[in-house]
């Protein structure tokens, strides 16, 4: 894997993806409406108001507790649910999110990461319930664990059954929701934190590598996977930007080509997200030409982190020996005693405020009432009352079985979530099989 020096004057072109006659994207890449905080049925309203304006692509934000697999009523939860997203603890939640939402019409995009996968299936239970087969979802799940090691920390398991579980993600949707696209891989975070375009670049791909190694090992054909992967890189200014997009594509063609053998032009470019780069000018060749030069350099220091990387023995074994998240903040820390200032400005709150496209200061903050943590342990308080306890038992005894082996746990799981055990609860039972993962700690 990244055998190959990035090319010099007069060695030729370099190795990257040539798209089609009008294949290259002239304008922006579809955005979705980014919505969902306090409770479910907040949520629910939020998104009829947005689907009765012409909405057909809806972005589902979660809460934290939601995204680190506590239930709302967990006294980690405390004083942060509904704040960040919506709550979701179970399938009567979810119920109330999808109510009157036309799953067969609509392209749901999921940010969440650890617990992805639950996600997924209670999203899947309500659209079977509302009688729309899993073969007509349509969206996505963010669903990059790797990223959460590196830049977030809110991961649940260690990283080696974080990878495993998303490999069984990769082979469910395969044969179960084949519409789905089961990951995007994410870059702007480690750029919130401080990295530099190379190392944001470097560690990005790296993780998109290592999700490919883990799909083609699970059995899923390289050209069937690669081309649904998508990747969200945030540069600072307009010619580095399009020149560190034209790195990344340069170096994922050769990388796709030369270790998978891939040979879909979708698996060869990498699909990006637009505004933080002016990407609809920086995916294209004729876009990157005025950065000259800083291709080439963004390129070979992209490269030379990706070897580092690879000598650790890849992602996870980096992530493992903290060799990313060292590297960050070694650069940041850097970078704020030079400049004295780490401030940037975050395209998604300033460019798309309504009414003040350059506006520089930030909108009013979310607050959202102490009631919503209330009702949402009432609600908890009421599901574990009329369910059947010893149903729920069975089912997540099930859940550890798999995890504990190698059958793909999505099937359990999504019995255990059918059978009205929570998110908090699934994810408990794997911890004591999986373990957890520590910020800041060890792997």
């Amino acid at each position: 894997m990244v055998t190959n020096r990035p090319r010099s004057a007069g060695s030729g072109p370099p190795v990257e993806p040539v798209h089609a006659p009008g294949a290259r994207p002239g304008r922006p890449w579809p955005t979705r409406p980014y919505a969902g905080s306090g409770t479910a049925r907040e949520a629910n309203s939020r998104y009829k108001q947005l689907i009765a304006n012409g909405t057909t692509d809806l972005s589902v934000a979660f809460d934290l507790p939601t995204r680190v697999g506590r239930d709302s009523d967990a006294p980690v939860a405390s004083g942060e649910v509904g704040r960040t997203g919506v709550a979701v603890d179970s399938i009567d939640d979810m119920r109330v999110l999808l109510g009157g939402i036309p799953l067969a019409e609509v392209s749901t995009s999921m940010t969440v990461d650890a617990p992805a996968s639950l996600l997924l299936l209670l999203y899947q239970l309500v659209a079977e319930e509302q009688g729309v087969g899993a073969g007509l979802l349509t969206g996505g799940s963010r669903n990059d664990v790797l990223q959460e090691y590196i830049a977030r920390g809110t991961c649940i398991f260690p990283p080696k059954p974080s990878l495993r579980l998303t490999a069984d993600v990769f082979t469910y949707c395969r044969a179960e929701i084949p519409r789905w696209d089961t990951l995007a891989v994410s870059g702007h975070r480690m750029a919130e934190a401080g990295a530099s375009p190379a190392q944001e670049i470097a560690f990005t791909l790296a993780d998109g590598i290592q999700y490919v190694r883990a799909a083609v090992a699970a059995g899923v054909d390289v050209d069937e996977f690669a081309p649904r992967l998508s990747f969200s890189f945030t540069t600072r200014t307009a010619h580095r930007g399009a020149a560190g997009l034209r790195a990344a594509r340069r170096i994922w063609a050769r990388v796709m080509r030369e270790e998978f053998g891939a040979g879909n032009p979708g698996s060869l470019a990498p699909r990006a997200l637009a505004y933080e780069t002016d990407g609809t000018a920086a995916a294209s060749s004729s876009g990157c030409r005025a950065a000259g030069g800083t291709t080439d350099d963004i390129e070979a220091a992209t490269v030379e982190l990706m070897r580092r990387v690879e000598d650790l023995g890849g992602a996870v074994a980096a992530i493992e020996h903290g060799y990313q998240a060292g590297e960050i903040d070694a650069h940041a820390r850097r970078v704020a005693r030079e400049t004295g200032s780490g401030v940037r400005t975050a395209v998604a709150v300033d460019r798309f405020r309504p009414g003040v496209p350059d506006a520089a200061e930030s909108p009013e903050p979310l607050r959202v009432a102490p009631s919503v943590e209330v009702r949402q342990a009432e609600r908890l308080a009421k599901l574990r009352a009329w369910r059947d306890q010893d149903r729920v038992d069975r089912r997540l005894a099930g859940v550890q079985k798999a995890a504990a082996g190698d059958d793909n746990v999505l099937y359990p799981m999504k019995d255990a979530l059918s059978a009205g055990a929570t998110v908090g609860e699934v994810c408990d039972a794997l911890r004591e099989i999986w373990g957890t993962h520590t910020p800041g700690g060890p792997c």
